[in-house]
């Protein structure tokens, strides 16, 4: 992780737009390579003046949408057949696939939303939307949405933060997925914010 982002803090021009975009393009097809780390890395580089903020969340929600799509299609087109693949056979093992069939039984289309704020489910869950032949329409809406949050997200925070970027940069090097981890835990309080407010409604 760490040489990712100082990878990535070497390029110039158009060039770091072009890199972001494939990586994430790259991550959406299940390359392991952090795509929240490649975000952050992002923002670094909007921060540094090495690219434009705006023009870098654009072409990294275009590089996220087009690998969640890629997954998409794939699910569609080949289906469960392509897990067979020895490659796909370890990305989208059956056991994950089965987990996220009954995901998608008891929380519906939501779960296409969700997935985008959970690494280990993205792939699989992008890829049962196309077995299951959910809509691309239906699918780009819940994806696109959560991708128009978490991107300006992870990229305008570490932009806006700047300040705080060798603290920052230290606690990402040192702990794998760490954007995801705060994410994750903000999403969590929400989650039972909400649900506790519900339970006490039912019960008065």
């Amino acid at each position: 992780m760490e040489h990712l982002v100082d990878f990535l803090l070497n390029f110039y021009g158009p060039t770091p737009y072009f890199i972001v975009f494939g990586i994430l393009v790259a991550c959406g097809l299940g390359v392991p390579i952090p795509e929240d780390i490649t975000l952050f890395a992002a923002g670094l580089m909007a921060y540094y003046g090495i690219s434009d903020l705006w023009v870098m969340i654009v072409v990294s929600f275009v590089g996220v949408m087009i690998g969640d799509s890629f997954i998409f299609w794939l699910g569609k087109r080949v289906g469960p057949a392509l897990t067979q693949r020895w490659f796909f056979a370890r990305l989208l093992p059956p056991d994950r696939l089965e987990k996220v069939a009954k995901l998608f039984q008891t929380r519906g289309n939501k779960l296409l939303f969700a997935a985008r704020f959970m690494p280990g489910l993205r792939a699989p869950v992008f890829f049962s939307a196309g077995v299951l032949k959910v809509k691309y329409s239906t699918f780009f809406m819940y994806d696109g949405c959560a991708a128009l949050i978490s991107i300006p997200l992870i990229i305008g925070s570490v932009y806006t933060f700047g300040d705080e970027l060798d603290t920052i940069v230290g606690v990402i090097k040192r702990v794998e997925g760490g954007i995801v981890i705060v994410i994750a835990l903000v999403i969590g309080a929400i989650a039972l914010k909400w649900y506790w407010s519900r339970r006490r409604k039912l019960s008065s």
